[in-house]
């Protein structure tokens, strides 16, 4: 036959590659040594009739397995780790002349070299680390068995068969998707490559399904909640099929290692089709504005069933959806926020600033970018591929910044060689290193061609790295992990580990470093109401007893969170007179109207403030961002708090602006509460209220949250959360 898959990879190799879970091909029902002798019957022989694997929710099976939070019919286990199965015959079973055995297959070219056809024996005793099934009833026509899967296990849903043998061949039962069994990584279990050994940390980092996402300024520190809903319904199909649509060989779909990999490359679609598409540019005319997102399940979903890359995506989409990813696999994870990141294009660990000869900045020579704030992931893993020691946390990182090995992709760096500076170990830890560990580097690019220092900052990036508190919302500082205090002796030896292994640093300047000014200057930047004016006030403190004239120059852009500049809204120069060992103060007014026309999706402002002191020509440079403050979404709930009972959600907004608001869409959100839903307004006057009511029904009880988003054209990143502790049904 010529269309057959011989054919296509004849000469190459045997077998065409595994690399789907949703593929698959019947084993067939018979397996016959030769001719049946006439007269026997194979009827006589054990026959199957039912077979029973517990997957209700109160099961022990998924009670025992972690795994009843999943809305998911099929029975879902976690590998490394016994569960029960009956198996009823036609007749009793006679361990001395019956023979069977449970086949477990997944894809379609199943090998047991590979891990994809795995034969079941029936032994006396459980061996730890060891696929096996042990008797531990048989009574009547019914076998119950314990099954314990391997700790290495390939990772995704399984056909599940009951093979009998006969002195002819082989019986067997036929497909039933009913048996289909899940098979997922188990951090409970000490032999498992993700084991966990907290079991707060486990509950917070695989089983919590609502998370908190820290995004903002480094003085300004903000929070938004994110549902990762990684237990709703179709999720756990969607993170499979995120790694069909990679052609991940299924072979190695037991391995965190290669599955993180895969799944920072996934996430992303630039390259590969995967299931966000990023955007920065804050034109968001086909899909979802990335602030308007309140959770993980509404995208992984629509790639499931579209099959194509959703729009849009920025860090923190990303780094939640991955997390959904991570965690539904059972892989424990967390997002984590750097402040002040760096993104290094040319990973020498250095951040050049161009300054013109008059203090402005030099966009024409100015590469490098520093973003506000930037969301990764951690993953939690041994590496048998490093030296002892480099297991633990490992960043992974789906956002599209940086190519990796051929693909937009970041990871598994471990956390520990980034501390100590050992960047020579896969993968990407010299990106991870500059993310946290560059320095700033003011240069004056001369009209002669020369570049002169004017100041180096060694503390700027990297400056706070968080993530969300054990069991509570709060934040928890793990800047630690990453990198020795600065100044430290450890610290230095860090940076020259990194240095050895081959992480650039090099000032390509030539002149030389300035020594300190005997002037100080510092701004600060009132707290600013979106659609109010507000005040930055900057200071200059004299140290010397001369007198010094000093010609300033203030710079407001509206920018990225990404650090890059949209545009200038505002420039102002002044002169200051500064008598000797004084203090003097400079007021700039930022007027409503001046910015309120280019805001960005995450009203950011950037004020760049230079000032030469006329009688040294030294020049002081201080930059700083802010972020607006922007109105809340209310979000109210009435009615019984209880599953199974309906409750009325308001979602409420009062448009502070004054001028009207276009397109306006609302999001609301709440795993085990309600699906996503979203809803239009065409327009919201000035002061306007709307309000949008929602009957939900909570099938999950404990604590709960509901979580809603506004977007518009003109105005977005408003966000509304409301807690909720919902009731178990009183059993009647």
């Amino acid at each position: 036959m010529s269309d057959s898959p011989r054919t296509t990879f004849g000469g190459r190799r045997a077998v065409p590659p595994n690399n789907s879970n949703a593929a698959e091909d019947e084993l067939p029902t018979e397996e016959l040594l030769g001719l049946v002798p006439r007269g026997v019957n194979l009827e006589d022989y054990l026959n199957v009739t039912d077979v029973h694997l517990f997957k209700e929710k109160w099961d022990s099976n998924k009670i025992d397995h972690h795994t009843d939070k999943y809305n998911n019919s099929k029975l879902i286990v976690r590998r490394g780790q016994s569960f029960y199965v009956q198996i009823d015959f036609d007749r009793p079973y006679d361990p001395r002349k019956d023979f069977f055995r449970v086949e477990y297959v997944i894809g379609r070219y199943p090998q047991e070299n590979k891990g994809t056809y795995i034969p079941v024996p029936i032994v006396s005793e459980l061996q730890s680390g060891k696929w096996g099934a042990k008797v531990i009833m048989n009574a009547d026509k019914s076998v119950r068995l314990s099954i314990q899967s391997s700790p290495q296990c390939i990772v995704g849903k399984f056909r599940m068969y009951v093979a009998v043998w006969t002195p002819y061949g082989i019986l067997r039962t036929r497909r039933n998707p009913e048996t289909d069994t899940y098979i997922l990584f188990n951090p409970w279990c000490e032999e498992d490559a993700v084991y966990l050994d907290d079991e707060k940390e486990r509950e917070e980092y695989v089983l919590n399904d609502i998370g908190v996402i820290f995004y903002g300024e480094f003085n300004d520190i903000k929070s938004r909640s994110w549902s990762y809903g990684q237990f709703e319904d179709g999720i756990l199909d969607a993170c499979l099929y995120v790694m069909d649509r990679a052609q991940m060989d299924l072979s190695g779909r037991g391995n965190p290692i290669k599955v993180s990999r895969v799944g920072s490359a996934m996430i992303n679609a630039k390259d590969d089709q995967g299931v966000i598409v990023g955007s920065w540019d804050n034109i968001y005319v086909y899909g979802v504005p990335p602030s308007a997102w309140t959770g993980s399940v509404d995208i992984l979903l629509e790639y499931k069933s579209s099959e194509n890359p959703v729009q849009y995506g920025q860090c923190w989409v990303f780094a939640g959806v991955f997390n959904t990813f991570l965690r539904c696999l059972g892989i424990p994870a967390r997002v984590v926020t750097n402040y002040f990141s760096a993104h290094d294009n040319d990973a020498n660990l250095q951040m050049d600033i161009f300054l013109e000869e008059d203090g402005n900045v030099s966009s024409k020579l100015t590469k490098d970018s520093v973003w506000n704030y930037h969301c990764w992931n951690e993953a939690w893993m041994t590496r048998p591929d490093l030296p002892v020691g480099f297991g633990g946390w490992q960043v992974v990182d789906s956002t599209p910044q940086e190519n990796s090995d051929g693909m937009y992709r970041c990871g598994p760096a471990s956390v520990q060689a980034v501390k100590h500076g050992h960047v020579c170990f896969q993968f990407d830890a010299p990106f991870v290193f500059a993310e946290v560990n560059s320095d700033l580097i003011y240069i004056t690019a001369k009209r002669d061609g020369t570049h002169v220092v004017e100041s180096v900052d060694t503390t700027h990036i990297g400056k706070l790295i968080v993530t969300k508190q054990i069991g509570g919302d709060g934040m928890q500082d793990i800047t630690d992990t990453y990198k020795f205090q600065e100044g430290q002796e450890e610290e230095r030896l860090a940076l020259e580990t990194a240095l050895m292994y081959g992480a650039k640093k090099d000032i390509k300047i030539e002149g030389r470093v300035k020594s300190r000014s005997n002037v100080d200057m510092d701004f600060q930047v009132e707290n600013a109401v979106l659609g109010k004016d507000f005040k930055v006030t900057i200071t200059f403190q004299n140290n010397s007893p001369n007198r010094y004239n000093i010609t300033a120059y203030l710079s407001g852009n509206i920018t990225f969170y990404t650090g890059v500049s949209k545009m200038e809204f505002k420039n102002e120069t002044f002169d200051v007179a500064l008598e000797p060992f004084s203090f003097k103060q400079k007021e700039v007014l930022v007027r409503a109207g001046e910015y309120m026309g280019q805001l960005l999706e995450q009203a950011f402002l950037h004020f760049f403030v230079t000032a030469r002191i006329n009688e040294s020509k030294d020049v002081l440079a201080k930059q700083k961002s802010t972020m607006l403050i922007i109105p809340k979404v209310i979000i109210k709930a009435r009615g019984a708090a209880m599953v199974g009972s309906d409750m009325v959600v308001t979602v409420e907004f009062t448009n502070p602006l004054k001028e009207s608001l276009q397109n306006v869409w609302m999001y609301l959100d709440g795993p085990g509460l309600l699906k996503p839903k979203r809803k239009m307004f065409r327009e919201i006057q000035p002061n306007a209220t709307v309000k949008w009511e929602e009957v939900c029904r909570p099938w999950v009880s404990g604590p709960r949250k509901l979580i809603a988003s506004m977007t518009s054209d003109s105005l977005r990143h408003v966000y509304g959360e409301l807690d909720l502790q919902i009731q178990r049904r009183p059993s009647a």
